[in-house]
């Protein structure tokens, strides 16, 4: 049996996607809004979530719009931005209390529906405008958001690698878009956005809890409504990597060093070695048992950090470590002669088992939150693909050493980029 049951429907505009499980005290419903990432709308799309759940025309103030969530037995309202491949993604989710497990019979999933209707459908608007206290308000805020990823060096080295290694490419635009576009945003513009959004992006309804489908599925067609559209689909994880290896210093007042190093993978979600990629990264360097982990840190204690993670949709992998000054050249040489270990099949039988082990207990774990199991199932949206997550830990339970050996050899070394003191580059 399936670890997860998905039933999707098409309505009008979106797609519905039912979950139907008694393992959580909630029910919870989660919108998606996909588009592809783009310089001209990344900051609007990053402003337009918040504006949304800040407050709405009957209940137009934070303030009013908390206070009703309250008397909801404590329902929350969550906002998300992320990136998947080229796309930009919103995320707007309520999470409302099961009325099953209540005294009384308030109907609370309809309430969720209505509400999650109110916050897309019927914003804080005067006239063709977005409430203008609000929009200024949040501007602030996403400005505050932009500026957060600069001071801390760990999340701002990886958007360098990101810059530096997708250069001309919609992928290298950060999740919450551009500081210097956030002025230029009125109340007009982004409501004349919200409307394009709402029009053209590819839009998916999660419904995740002890629900009947039948009656989500009645809510849905009763209050939320779309024009009906084609989304735009881009190619997945297209290779434009380099002829030659992009290194790329950098020098600010830092104590620690920050090397992250950026791969081509050649490899996306649902492509046939996606599951050996998984194991691949996994060994190298994704956990603490991981040949990163171990020569770089433990037995050469040259790194404070060092991890590698994939980005499945656009078909990278990255090298997040943090190191003295001084030990650039020798951690560089250690990383790379990791991957030529891997691409020579030098791990042990143990070291896949062990990698599967956790690989497998990770995905369950996503899946003991109702937000995590959108995470997981929104894989297929983004793709294209569907695979089941029983599917997933079974292809991945079948990988042998030399597929893992054989997808290493795709992973080729694209940037290196080191942010470094300014002592070091004297």
């Amino acid at each position: 049996m399936d670890v997860i049951s998905e039933s999707v429907k098409s309505m009008n505009g979106y797609k519905l996607h039912v979950v139907k499980t008694e393992k959580y005290k909630t029910n919870t419903l989660v919108w998606k809004m996909k588009a592809p990432l783009n310089k001209e709308t990344v900051t609007l799309r990053s402003l337009l979530p918040h504006v949304l759940q800040s407050n709405s025309a009957a209940y137009p103030t934070t303030g009013k719009l908390r206070s009703y969530l309250d008397e909801l037995y404590g329902a929350t309202l969550f906002v998300d931005l992320a990136k998947k491949g080229e796309y930009h993604v919103i995320t707007i989710s309520v999470e409302i209390a099961n009325e099953k497990f209540l005294s009384d019979n308030t109907p609370l999933l309809k309430k969720a529906f209505q509400f999650l209707s109110e916050i897309l459908t019927k914003p804080n608007v005067q006239g063709n405008a977005f409430d203008q206290e609000t929009v200024e308000k949040e501007k602030r805020t996403l400005k505050q958001r932009i500026q957060s990823v600069y001071d801390d060096k760990m999340r701002y080295s990886n958007f360098r690698l990101v810059q530096e290694m997708c250069n001309g490419e919609p992928y290298s635009l950060h999740v919450h878009g551009e500081k210097e576009d956030v002025d230029q945003i009125t109340p007009e513009s982004l409501y004349q956005y919200y409307q394009n959004a709402l029009s053209q992006d590819e839009l998916d309804l999660y419904v995740i809890g002890d629900v009947n489908e039948a009656d989500a599925e009645t809510f849905a067609g009763e209050l939320l409504s779309f024009e009906e559209r084609t989304p735009q689909s881009l190619p997945s994880g297209t290779d434009n990597g380099k002829e030659r290896v992009n290194e790329v210093r950098e020098e600010q007042d830092v104590k620690q060093g920050k090397l992250n190093i950026g791969y081509r993978t050649n490899v996306v979600y649902g492509d046939p070695d996606y599951y050996a990629l998984q194991v691949f990264n996994g060994i190298f360097g994704g956990f603490s048992h991981s040949k990163l982990f171990l020569n770089v840190r433990e037995k050469a204690s040259l790194a404070y950090y060092v991890a590698s993670r994939l980005e499945s949709h656009k078909g990278l992998m990255m090298v997040m470590s943090g190191i003295d000054n001084s030990n650039y050249d020798q951690a560089v040489n250690i990383i790379k002669e990791q991957l030529e270990a891997m691409k020579n099949g030098d791990f042990t039988d143990q070291e896949i088992e062990q990698t599967k082990a956790v690989i497998k207990n990770q995905l369950l774990e996503t899946v003991d939150t109702a937000r995590g199991i959108v995470e997981v199932l929104y894989h297929n949206v983004v793709s294209g693909k569907d695979i089941t997550l029983q599917t997933w830990m079974d292809e991945m339970d079948k990988v042998k050493s030399e597929e893992i050996a054989e997808v290493a050899k795709k992973v080729h070394l694209d940037t290196v980029y080191f942010l470094t003191g300014k002592e070091a580059g004297k």
